[in-house]
C-alpha cells in the first residue's frame, strides 16, 4: 500500500476532536436548509407542537422533523425508515439536528398530521422567491402530467375491467368443468389427484367471482363508477403508454427561471377544466397583476378562456381540432371567414351564410348560419353532404379568435411551453423513482407532491442566485413575505 493517500488508524485517539460544523463547509446546500426553517414562523403556518405540552415525555419541535423531511427530499430520500437511518450516520443530518434521531413512526406521523402547514412551507418559499426578484416577466407555463399511486393496477376496478375479469373467471370455471369430465372418465388412480387439483382451482375461481360481485356493488355507488382498494383516492388515468392508476399532477412553471411557482394534485384525468384555476393561483403567487399564461391544446375549453380573461389573464392555447368535415378532408370551419359588422360568414366561393337563431348547447349559447346558396354550388360535394353547410359561432367566439392571434404573432409559444414545464416534471420523477407516491389518499399526496416541488424550488434557486446571496436573501426578506391569514392553507 505505499506510495497511497493512507487514512487514519480507527482505533487512533485525537486529542482535540472535530465539530461537528467542521465537516459541513459553508457552500454545503444543508445550510440553506436550516436558515429557512429557523426563519419561519411554525406556528402561523400551522404545525402542530410548536408549543410544548405541560406534561408526559418531551416531544421533538416541529422545525426539527421539518429539517429532516427537507433534507431527505433534497436527496431522494422519501422514506421514514430510510431517514431514521440517516439521522444516525449522515454527518449532514446530524448537524441540521444537533445529533437528534428520532425513530421512523414520529418522522412518518409529523408528515401526516402536518400536511397543510408542508404545503404553506411550499408556498411560503414562492413567496420568498418573489421578494428576491425572480418572477421579473410575468408569463408562465401550465401543463399536467401523471404520476403513479402505491395503487396497483390490478387493484383498480372500473366497470369495464370488471365485467372483463369476471368473464375471465366464468370462462376458466368452464374450462376446469370440462376437464373434470375428462378426468371422470380416467383411471381412479389418475383421476382422483387430478379431480382434486381442478376442485381446488375452481373452489379458488369461485371465491374470487363473489369477492368481485362484493366489488361491483361498492363500484355501482360511486359517482365515477370507479374503485380503488389500496388508494381509494387514486384513478385509472390514460397516458401516451397503456395508462397508469395515479395523480394527475398540476403544475404552473415560470419562464424565466423554471421555478414552480403553483402546484396542485388532482385525481381527474383531464385537464381541460383547470386552465383558469392553476392561473389564477399562479398571478397570486407570483403577485403580479397582468399575466399570461401558455398551455397546450388539451386545456382549450371556452369557458375556461373566459374566466381567464374575466380574471385579467392573457391565456395562449392552441384550438382542439375536432370538426368531423376536417377529418373527412372537407372544408373546415377555419375556411369561413366571419365579417363583425355583417354578422355573416363568408363560405370560399364568396357565398355568405346569415344568422337564422341562436340555440343553447352543453350551457352555451351558439348562433346558427346558413347559406340557400348551397345546393347549386359546384363545391359542395368539398364541403357538406347536407343539404346546407350550417356553421356555429359561440356568443364570445371574438375571444378565441383574439388568441388564435395572439399565437400567429408568437409562434415559438409552443416551444417556449414545451422546455419550460416539461422539464420540471421530468427532473421530479427521475428523483421520485419508478414508485413515484409513497404515501395513499389524495390529501397526503399533496403533502408529499409539496415536499418534491419545495426541494426543486430550492435546488433552482441555489443554482440560480448560489447558496450564499440565498441565504442572505432568506434573512433579509422573511420577515416580509410571511404568508397572511388569507395566503395560509385551511
Amino acid at each position: 500500500m505505499n506510495r497511497f493517500i493512507k487514512g487514519e488508524c480507527r482505533t487512533q485517539i485525537t486529542l482535540l476532536p472535530e465539530s461537528l460544523d467542521d465537516y459541513v463547509v459553508e457552500t454545503n446546500p444543508v445550510r440553506v436548509v436550516d436558515v429557512f426553517v429557523d426563519e419561519l414562523d411554525l406556528g402561523q403556518l400551522g404545525f402542530e407542537g410548536v408549543q410544548p405540552a405541560v406534561t408526559g415525555r418531551p416531544a421533538y419541535h416541529p422545525a426539527v422533523l421539518l429539517k429532516i423531511y427537507i433534507y431527505g427530499y433534497l436527496n431522494r430520500i422519501q422514506s421514514s425508515r430510510r431517514l431514521e437511518k440517516e439521522t444516525q450516520r449522515n454527518i449532514e443530518l446530524m448537524w441540521l439536528t444537533g445529533r437528534l434521531m428520532p425513530d421512523f413512526k414520529t418522522i412518518a406521523t409529523f408528515r401526516q398530521e402536518n400536511g397543510k402547514a408542508i404545503r404553506n412551507v411550499c408556498r411560503q418559499f414562492v413567496m420568498l422567491c418573489q421578494q428576491l426578484g425572480l418572477f421579473s416577466e410575468a408569463l408562465v407555463a401550465i401543463d399536467g402530467s401523471k404520476f403513479k399511486a402505491v395503487n396497483n393496477r390490478d387493484r383498480n376496478f372500473t366497470s369495464a375491467k370488471l365485467q372483463r375479469r369476471m368473464d375471465e373467471i366464468e370462462s376458466s370455471i368452464n374450462r376446469y368443468l370440462t376437464q373434470l369430465d375428462t378426468a371422470d372418465r380416467q383411471e381412479p388412480a389418475v383421476a382422483q389427484p387430478k379431480t382434486e387439483r381442478l376442485q381446488e382451482k375452481i373452489a379458488a375461481l369461485k371465491a374470487q367471482m363473489k369477492a368481485l360481485k362484493d366489488i361491483e356493488v361498492q363500484l355501482n355507488q360511486t359517482a365515477d363508477k370507479q374503485i380503488s382498494l389500496t388508494d381509494p383516492d387514486a384513478r385509472s388515468m390514460k397516458t401516451r403508454g397503456t395508462g397508469i392508476v395515479g395523480y394527475n399532477v398540476q403544475t404552473a412553471v415560470d419562464t424565466e427561471h423554471h421555478l414552480i411557482v403553483e402546484h396542485e394534485v388532482i385525481n381527474e384525468g383531464v385537464d381541460r377544466s383547470q386552465l383558469s384555476n392553476m392561473a389564477k393561483k399562479a398571478r397570486c403567487a407570483m403577485g403580479v397583476d397582468d399575466l399570461t399564461v401558455i398551455a397546450d391544446r388539451g386545456y382549450f375549453k371556452s369557458e375556461e378562456i373566459l374566466a381567464c380573461l374575466e380574471a385579467g389573464i392573457t391565456a395562449i392555447v392552441p384550438k382542439t381540432v375536432t370538426s368531423i368535415a376536417t377529418a373527412d378532408g372537407r372544408f373546415g370551419k377555419a375556411d369561413f371567414i366571419f365579417d363583425a359588422e355583417k354578422n355573416e360568414y363568408r363560405c370560399p366561393v364568396g357565398e355568405a351564410l346569415i344568422w337564422r337563431f341562436a340555440t343553447i348547447e352543453k350551457g352555451l349559447k351558439l348562433h346558427c348560419y346558413w347559406s340557400s346558396a348551397c345546393q347549386s354550388c359546384a363545391l359542395k360535394e368539398q364541403c357538406t353532404p347536407s343539404p346546407q353547410r350550417r356553421v356555429k359561432r359561440w356568443e364570445h367566439e371574438d375571444i378565441l379568435d383574439a388568441m388564435q392571434s395572439r399565437l400567429d404573432l408568437a409562434p415559438d409559444s409552443m416551444r417556449i411551453r414545451r422546455q419550460t414545464v416539461e422539464h420540471p416534471f421530468g427532473t421530479l420523477k427521475a428523483w421520485m423513482g419508478a414508485t413515484h407516491f409513497l404515501m395513499k389518499t389524495l390529501a397526503h399526496v399533496r403533502t408529499e407532491m409539496s415536499l418534491h416541488v419545495l426541494a426543486y424550488n430550492l435546488k433552482r434557486v441555489i443554482n440560480i442566485i448560489g447558496l450564499t446571496a440565498l441565504i442572505d436573501g432568506i434573512k433579509a426578506k422573511m420577515a416580509w413575505c410571511r404568508p397572511s391569514e388569507s395566503a395560509i392553507v385551511g
